[in-house]
């Protein structure tokens, strides 16, 4: 507990002191001890607010999309019987834009106050809310006591989607029709054996023969059928991107929901552009039961083994999140360098706004090694001073590579709606 005192009172008792001691006289001895006896009971006053009160806060759910809103609920309870004056609920999240302080007023004894606080996720990552501050005082303000509570909400935001329904990707299967020899959680046509049950396994899973003759539950094992795999290639070397946040804010605090119809808007940055896109495709191809993997280089080396179904999509969208263009490898050495990771006849899809030749010429060698290539290239010059994109959209055209043009501003279904040979 930390205790601020208003140093005027303590001036004034010790400036009245001196005419008391030296003249005695009955108006300045009654009004020293009337200031001693107010400064008391002040700060029991104080000391007696703060005390007995709990408080509590709890998000709607711990994860939330750019765009969207995020709800978290506050309660203070007064466990004493006597009323509280006031009390103030400072919240210390060193949040930009996340605002949720609050004061309460004529708390009764053994009540409660509640209250909701609405805030639009501008900024995608994983945040920690909290702790939280409880402030109180005297009527007259003479000591004002606080006390620290470790109350703690973890949010992961997730970056925005938008849907793609004219994107169409290379449908290729593995020839002569093999299983991968891989196993997942999702339920195949291609049984690869049997395991122990486990908590959380489906009803379908179980291999009852086995069961019966065992004596225990038994669950089958899949693997992944023989459609070719799609891998995401997002770029996030730091030299190459382009634009920046127009504001510093990672929420936006509202005071009540905002009207249906109020369209969020990416940031004029191509980080943000290229993890949107990734995030977009993921969710688009994921939905169409295909088997998917990511490839980046951003703070580290990340790379999210292929799969299928939600728990695949959280768990792109999670590395998504706080995924950041600090990457010092350039594209075409990511490229070249995870080339083992794809198969013949797979699928590699290359997010990016780099304007140099060489990751063309690396998604090339791909393609003469049987794995098709679609490029999605986010044009850096319409995000503010950087290189034309012309090499790249003529080296894509000249290696019969399919693409697709994004600029800043333009909606990103209606980019994925057209090729680069009608947007040029």
């Amino acid at each position: 507990m930390r205790i601020t005192v208003n140093r005027t009172v303590f001036l004034l008792l010790a400036l009245l002191l001196v005419p008391t001691l030296v003249t005695g006289h009955e108006l300045f001895v009654r009004t020293f001890y009337v200031l001693v006896a107010v400064t008391v009971l002040s700060f029991a006053w104080s000391w007696l607010n703060i005390r007995w009160l709990t408080a509590s806060r709890a998000l709607r759910s711990g994860r939330a999309q750019v765009g969207e809103l995020v709800q978290e609920r506050f309660l203070i309870r007064n466990e004493g019987r006597l009323p509280k004056l006031w009390v103030g609920l400072h919240d210390r999240s060193e949040i930009p834009g996340y605002r949720a302080d609050r004061v309460v007023g004529g708390l009764p004894g053994r009540g409660e106050r509640s209250w909701v606080v609405l805030a639009q996720c501008k900024r995608r990552g994983k945040f920690t809310l909290g702790p939280v501050t409880l402030v109180s005082s005297d009527p007259l303000g003479l000591f004002r006591m606080a006390r620290d509570l470790p109350l703690y909400s973890t949010l992961m935001v997730y970056p925005a989607t938008v849907d793609l329904p004219s994107f169409r990707a290379p449908v290729g299967r593995l020839s002569g029709g093999d299983a991968l020899q891989r196993q997942t959680q999702q339920v195949t046509t291609n049984v690869s054996g049997v395991r122990d049950y486990l908590p959380g396994d489906s009803f379908n899973r179980i291999h009852w023969l086995s069961t019966a003759r065992r004596g225990r539950l038994i669950s089958k094992e899949f693997e992944l059928d023989p459609q070719a795999d799609i891998w995401l290639f997002a770029d996030m070397e730091e030299s190459v991107q382009t634009g920046s946040y127009k504001d510093e804010l990672f929420f936006d605090s509202l005071d009540a929901p905002p009207l249906k119809g109020r369209v969020f808007q990416l940031p004029p940055c191509t980080e943000e552009y290229i993890v949107t896109i990734t995030a977009s495709l993921a969710k688009h191809l994921l939905s169409r039961r295909r088997a998917l993997g990511m490839i980046s280089y951003g703070q580290r080396r990340e790379v999210v083994q292929v799969d299928r179904g939600e728990r695949q999509l959280v768990r792109l969208m999670e590395s998504l999140a706080v995924l950041r263009a600090e990457g010092q490898v350039t594209f075409a050495e990511v490229i070249a360098g995870e080339a083992s990771q794809l198969w013949g006849g797979s699928t590699a899809i290359m997010i990016t706004s780099s304007t140099e030749s060489s990751w063309v010429a690396a998604a090339r060698d791909l393609k003469r090694k049987g794995i098709d290539v679609v490029a999605v290239h986010v044009e850096p010059s319409t995000f503010g001073q950087a290189p034309s994109s012309l090499d790249v959209v003529a080296g894509l055209a000249a290696s019969n590579i399919t693409a697709y043009l994004v600029k800043n501003g333009q909606p990103v279904e209606e980019a994925f709606s057209q090729g680069v040979e009608r947007d040029r």
